[in-house]
């Protein structure tokens, strides 16, 4: 940030009154913080994100605004983003994320989230990018860079240690400190130096005792002192707890979900204290600069000209379609069932609630108003035309009770409605989310006998339906929903709940050739059925355009190219936070797995998970040859290997480098990859940059020998160097 305004700065905070300075530094409303006016400082407007600007509320209570006009491109998951390998199409998506929110008024977006998936349970894992904190930073800059180019601040979140749902207000982390460095605080490191995000929002959760948005270590040692940053800290909301800790800590603004806004800590508790003479005023000074900064970079003060942005354009429609066809994973095509001839279809059954269920309108604060969402089966009966008949059952229901109401005579169910009835019982949730510790484990749903017989009903009538002859194929659309993924709640286990493997088993004997598609935004236990099934796809929530992206890979359109960028265990004991260490903790979370997080843990123990990290299959085949070790011109490693496409069909390839260190701590961690375009038969040389991680250096192993394995996946190794 080469940015220098210190002199503008500095006088305007002389002009400001102490009252001043204490309204900028809290919310006056819930997502905009107080204005200066008789300087000409306008307040700072937030919106939540990731996959889209959320909708707008009334200032001082959690009631959608009226005539709004917020709908808004739906955009993939961080997850589906992270499934691309791809930076380019990370800058792509954080710049719609920008222009839209510029588009909006908005001054900040409350995006990306960048915590690292330690355990598949985890409820906002969706929201997250990946285990592995090298292609999270590498992702994830592109994003900010992206979003920034809008006039428009990336608030990077949540700084530090924010793995669980589970108590997320009260709960104490203790993890070793280069732990800490190498596995969760790297990917922040990379987004904001070489990101460049304006902003970062602290954590709900205790680290060393001290809150995340007060905590001395994480915001002065760490955040000003060693890495010189000076961007705007900005707390989550309602996570500051006391006044003293907050005034002398290195956090900007306070945010909150309540509506008492002069009592939040960093108000009037604070001017009180100013003028005791307990808090000496250049504490607040410092705060004011920080967000006076960045109203600079943002080009919001008086005489600078500022981009006006745009939202729901034909072109950030293209870019979410473009994110999500990349996204969608091929995990099994045994059989090559795909992809499917569209000329020769006369007849296709689909079977399954996430067929044709939106995701958009749930997930706690990453909700938004989608302009539109194309489902999976909406998605195929487009492309594939009015040759093909394309009959629907539902299958399974993941209704609560068998008399939720349904919009439709014919039976069916509304789900924007229904989510929207659902949510009407807690009117207040993100008020209610500070209650109770912030969060919770799922409990386990009760089924009374008139659910089950809906399900029963709803099973049979699909398996009846699946014996008829004439459908050329059948497709299962399952997975799970934003009942388990989602802000404040973690999942109790992975199994994939609405007796849908009953279902699959029992469809597998009537159509072995039969297509799974899984919906979901963290692993699922899918064992009982895996080894049984010839094909299937995995593709998280994948935005406005995701039931197209769905049909063009089934339909060959598109070859699919999406890689898993976190791994897919059998059960919970293919993951180092449950075999080495225990999830959830209420009080204390003690991170006792170390660096066996993710595939660290899988490679290291030699324990096989079901589907391992960087995997996913293409219609066309790769060879790889002729490795080589060289420097740039900087001194930096570069791995350059020919690869070539031996198949028939053009398509993309990740070319994956792993660095193994002698003695390390774990076998092997990604220290490289390039996403390359090869037409059939095409055979090309590709760099791929090693990058040297500051924050790898404090491993007593790393000035030792190193060896780097070029594989399809962190399983799939095809050369040594």
């Amino acid at each position: 940030m080469k940015e220098d305004f210190k002199e503008e700065i500095e006088k305007v905070i002389s002009k400001m009154t102490l009252d001043d300075k204490i309204a900028m530094i809290h919310g006056v409303h819930l997502f905009q913080n107080g204005s200066v006016d008789h300087l000409n400082i306008p307040p700072l407007t937030m919106s939540d994100g990731p996959m889209g600007v959320r909708a707008d509320f009334e200032p001082d209570k959690w009631m959608p605004a009226q005539h709004a006009s917020d709908e808004v491109t739906y955009l993939p998951c961080n997850s589906a983003l992270a499934s691309t390998w791809n930076r380019s199409l990370a800058r792509d998506m954080g710049s719609v994320l920008g222009e839209e929110n510029r588009g909006r008024g908005k001054d900040i977006s409350l995006a990306p989230g960048i915590n690292i998936k330690r355990t598949p349970l985890c409820g906002r894992n969706f929201e997250y990018f990946s285990e592995d904190p090298y292609i999270t930073g590498e992702l994830a800059s592109e994003f900010v860079k992206g979003l920034q180019e809008w006039d428009v601040a990336a608030c990077v979140k949540h700084f530090a240690l924010n793995n669980q749902e589970t108590q997320r207000l009260e709960v104490d982390v203790d993890v070793d400190e280069e732990v800490l460095r190498r596995i969760y605080l790297r990917a922040f490191h990379k987004v904001l130096k070489d990101g460049g995000a304006y902003s970062v929002m602290g954590a709900y959760n205790k680290f060393r005792g001290d809150y995340c948005n007060e905590n001395p270590f994480l915001l002065t040692k760490v955040l000003r002192d060693e890495w010189k940053w000076d961007g705007a800290v900005i707390s989550d909301w309602g996570g500051v707890h006391n006044t003293d800790k907050a005034a002398v800590s290195d956090l900007d603004l306070e945010m909150s979900v309540r509506d008492n806004f002069d009592d939040y800590v960093m108000a009037k508790p604070l001017k009180k204290m100013v003028q005791k003479g307990k808090i000496d005023e250049s504490y607040i000074d410092k705060k004011v600069y920080h967000l006076l900064l960045l109203m600079y970079r943002l080009n919001m003060m008086e005489g600078f000209v500022r981009k006006c942005g745009s939202y729901n354009t034909p072109m950030h429609r293209q870019i979410a379609l473009d994110v999500a066809r990349e996204g969608v994973i091929l995990l099994k095509n045994d059989n090559k069932t795909l992809p499917l001839k569209r000329d020769k279809l006369r007849k296709i059954l689909v079977i399954g609630e996430n067929g044709d269920r939106i995701h958009s309108n749930a997930g706690g604060s990453a909700e938004i108003k989608a302009l539109y969402e194309i489902t999976p089966l909406m998605g195929l009966r487009s492309h594939i035309g009015g040759n093909c008949k394309i009959d629907y059952a539902e299958g399974y229901t993941s209704r609560f009770r068998a008399d939720e109401p349904s919009a439709f005579e014919d039976g069916g169910t509304n789900w924007q409605r229904l989510d929207a009835i659902r949510k009407a019982a807690e009117a207040n949730w993100q008020e209610a989310s500070l209650e109770n510790g912030g969060g919770k484990t799922q409990s386990v749903i009760k089924v009374d006998k008139k659910l089950s017989k809906l399900r029963a009903k709803l099973r049979e009538e699909a398996l009846s339906m699946a014996k008829d002859p004439s459908y050329e194929q059948v497709i299962f659309i399952g997975g799970i929903n934003h009942d388990f993924d989602s802000e404040g709640i973690d999942r109790i286990n992975m199994d994939i709940p609405y007796e849908q493997n009953e279902l699959i088993e029992e469809l597998l004997k009537i159509r072995p050739d039969l297509v799974v598609v899984m919906v979901a935004g963290s692993p699922l236990n899918m064992t009982p059925w895996a080894d049984k099934v010839g094909t299937l796809i995995w593709t998280y929530y994948n935005g406005i355009e995701g039931g197209n992206a769905l049909a063009d890979v089934i339909l060959g359109n598109v070859n699919p190219s999406g890689k898993l960028a976190e791994t897919i265990g059998h059960d919970l004991s293919d993951y180092g936070s449950h075999v080495l260490a225990r999830f959830p903790e209420p009080e204390t979370a003690h991170y006792t797995e170390g660096f066996k997080v993710g595939y660290r843990f899988n490679d290291t123990d030699n324990v096989e998970p079901l589907f391992p990290f960087g995997y996913g299959l293409s219609y066309t085949s790769f060879e790889y040859s002729d490795p080589k070790l060289s420097l740039d011109d900087k001194g930096n490693k570069v791995i350059t290997v020919s690869i070539k496409n031996i198949g028939k069909v053009s398509g993309f390839e990740t070319v994956q480098v792993y660095a193994r260190r002698e003695g390390a701590e774990v076998f092997q961690e990604l220290a490289g990859f390039e996403k390359v375009y090869l037409r059939a038969g095409e055979e090309r040389s590709v760099d791929i940059a090693i990058e040297l991680d500051t924050e790898t250096e404090l491993s007593k192993s790393f000035n030792k020998s190193v060896k780097y394995a070029i594989g399809s996946s962190s399983r799939d190794i095809r050369l040594t160097i």
